[in-house]
């Protein structure tokens, strides 16, 4: 028998194996005859002797935790425990009854303890490293609130399982760690997976009117709590969620529908109860009881609904005109009842059940607006911060970056949902005031916010011309800077020198601006000289060419109405003639000629970049092929069979150029004068460039 070299391991590694096989065979006939035991004991069979104990489902719970297990053991436990829930949830061992015996009482609360047990594991599946754990367990959390609230819900009440939902949101936003990972993996940075993301949003969130409101409730409660500090990846994983549904308004029935656009009835009333929508729990897709009206009813309303009367009443105490014709008594209290306005915003004269809310529109907008006003003051700190990198913290360059996302879906996909855009103007108005990339992109929530809801921003135009700084050229969101520009500055009743301010402060970022931003520069300079005649002195303004020409144009002041911009020129815009680039310096010679071209459109030269520039030029067609010339002087050095540069003189330049070579020219001429008059050997004989070089 051959000697065999480390005989132990050899032999040890087969009976591993079959170990492993071995436990994986144990573990999948446990976790079969534990559901089977438990699904026996819930529904017990008459001809059967299966006892009625439930105490098999700390076992199973208990083959679940264990991290020894494959992932694709723990997936049949996971389910195999959904399973069993399902059927004891669906017998009503677990629906409160009056007049219950202690002991039933106790053996429920037991229950309850196991299945809180059950979800927080789900819920800490969700942050798993196997994806297949992953969605699997977001899936069965679904599942069980479609369980619990049917067997909660009566035929007069629907009812959603509304604290077993507040579990699944806390766990998409909080990201807890699964128990399956190690200390080093929990330490991650507590971001939902991508996975988990899409799922939740495509197959709950933006398909579901009961799901989509109970989270924005849901997401607005735990973002207003201020006893509280949530973990920093709570904004990040809200607003990740809250930008996929920010872009599903378009099409969601109750946030694109409201009682001014919506269709009246026949009768010309408006309806917005029963409206058609898809329900998780199906119960609560059925028509609720028409809302019951009536003076001095007593107001049963849910969490939303006291707050926007909270906002209401302030709004009311403030904008009361009639305060001020009130008698002042000798206290300096108004003799006006405070009973008066109590009963005047008591003026709701309806109540709404969770039903009725469900399938009420103004509801919707009042849940989405609730959350997006409690997620931007998450996101307000790095506005009172100072600008400074020394002093900027990770946790306000966090906040920068949400405020950005923020921002993007903010103009199109926020605002026409909210219930009161004007909410809004105090963040958007720090944001444009900060600066930078966020205030660029708060333009378009001002603008829409002065054009449709009057909101007033003072000194705009101040605040507008601050942003013409030597970055804004060059970001990716210059497009949209002079998409609003063009509509800020298109009106004919501005000022002259307002105008000339802007067109000076650009022709001079011009000179440092790449190719891309001055094309849209020139553009945009030659429409206002267009709209507005007045500013041709800026153009054709002549010197006289004595002494130091002295610019009047005073570019530090903030205040464009003080510039005198219009008193200076645009040399700036007239040294582009002799770009590089040939686009550019054709471009820049439309201010020589006659005025009587037409406005560009400025769609066209927005999207420019170095990509698009270089394609255009690449693909453009060459009428008349350039003319080239190229004088080579080569000589063949006889016996070297290298490539030899230049004669004497040429090599004297050289030598002088470059400092070296003068020991050898000089042996040369020494040897030369030694062989006789013959000067063509000087000439023919070349020097070798290469390896002088490489002796350098």
């Amino acid at each position: 028998m051959p000697i065999r070299s480390l005989p132990s391991e050899s032999a040890e590694r087969p009976s591993k194996k079959r170990k492993l096989s071995a436990t994986k065979g144990i573990t999948s006939k446990t976790i079969a005859a534990l559901e089977s035991q438990l699904t026996s004991a819930v529904l017990p069979d008459s001809n059967s002797n299966s006892t009625t104990t439930l105490n098999p489902l700390v076992d199973l719970y208990t083959v679940a935790l264990n991290v020894g297990i494959s992932a694709a053991d723990t997936s049949k436990a996971i389910w195999a425990l959904y399973r069993v829930w399902v059927v004891v949830i669906g017998s009503g061992k677990m629906r409160g009854e009056k007049n219950e015996d202690a002991n039933v009482k106790v053996v429920k609360a037991w229950l309850w303890e196991r299945l809180n047990e059950y979800v927080e594991l789900l819920c800490g599946l969700l942050k798993d490293e196997e994806k297949v754990l992953r969605t699997s367990s977001l899936q069965i959390l679904f599942s069980l609130q479609k369980h619990l609230s049917t067997s909660v819900s009566t035929k007069g009440d629907p009812q959603f399982h509304i604290s077993h939902f507040r579990k699944i949101v806390i766990a998409l936003v909080a990201c807890p760690p699964s128990h399956r990972t190690t200390e080093k993996e929990n330490q991650r940075d507590g971001l939902i997976d991508a996975d988990v993301l899409d799922l939740f949003c495509d197959k709950w969130l933006c398909v579901y009117d009961d799901v989509r409101w109970f989270f924005l409730r849901e997401i607005g409660t735990l973002l207003s709590k201020k006893d509280q500090q949530p973990r920093p990846s709570v904004p990040t994983n809200t607003l990740s969620i809250l930008e996929r549904l920010a872009g599903f308004s378009s099409t969601s029935s109750f946030l694109t529908s409201t009682s001014a656009l919506e269709k009246p009835a026949k009768d010309g009333k408006e309806d917005n109860e029963g409206k058609k929508g898809q329900w998780w729990v199906e119960e609560m897709g059925k028509k609720p009881p028409k809302v019951k009206k009536g003076k001095g009813a007593d107001l049963d309303l849910d969490d939303d609904d006291e707050e926007e009367d909270k906002i209401e009443k302030k709004d009311d105490e403030e904008d009361d005109w009639r305060k001020f014709f009130d008698e002042q008594n000798t206290n300096g209290e108004s003799n006006t009842k405070k009973d008066n306005l109590g009963e005047r915003i008591k003026g709701r004269k309806h109540t709404l059940t969770l039903h009725q809310s469900l399938h009420n529109t103004p509801s919707h907008r009042a849940a989405f607006t609730h959350a997006w006003l409690a997620l931007l003051s998450r996101l307000s700190g790095y506005s009172s911060k100072n600008n400074d990198v020394d002093t900027e913290d990770v946790e306000d360059t966090k906040d920068l970056e949400l405020a950005v996302r923020a921002l993007n879906v903010m103009h199109r996909g926020v605002l026409p949902y909210l219930t009161r855009p004007v909410l809004v103007m105090d963040w958007i108005g720090a944001c444009v005031d900060y600066g930078g990339t966020p205030g660029l992109l708060a333009l378009n929530a001002l603008y829409v916010l002065m054009t449709e809801y009057n909101l007033d921003y003072p000194s705009f135009y101040t605040r507008l011309y601050a942003f013409l700084d030597r970055d804004l050229l060059h970001v990716k969101h210059r497009a949209r800077f002079f998409r609003l520009a063009e509509v800020f500055l298109g009106s004919t009743h501005l000022p002259l020198t307002l105008l000339a301010s802007f067109i000076k402060r650009l022709s001079i970022l011009s000179l440092s601006a790449p190719p891309s931003a001055i094309v849209i520069v020139i553009p945009f300079v030659w429409n206002l000289v267009r709209r507005h005649p007045g500013l041709m002195g800026m153009i054709h303004r002549e010197w006289d060419g004595q002494g130091v020409y002295e610019d009047p144009f005073l570019p530090s002041h903030p205040n464009p109405l003080l510039t005198n911009a219009l008193s200076s020129s645009l040399l700036e815009l007239h040294t582009h003639t002799a770009h590089y680039h040939a686009p550019v310096s054709s471009m820049a010679k439309v201010f020589e000629g006659v005025f009587t071209r037409g406005e560009y459109a400025m769609e066209d030269f927005l999207d420019h970049g170095y990509a698009s520039l270089f394609d255009a030029e690449v693909n453009r067609k060459i009428k008349k092929e350039p003319a080239m010339n190229m004088e080579l002087e080569l000589e063949i050095e006889s016996g070297l069979g290298g490539v030899v540069l230049g004669t004497k003189k040429k090599r004297k330049r050289e030598a002088a150029l470059f400092g070296f070579g003068r020991e050898r020219e000089q042996t040369e001429g020494g040897e030369n004068e030694e062989e006789g008059d013959d000067g063509g050997g000087d000439e023919s004989i070349g020097r070798d460039i290469v390896t002088e070089l490489w002796a350098f």
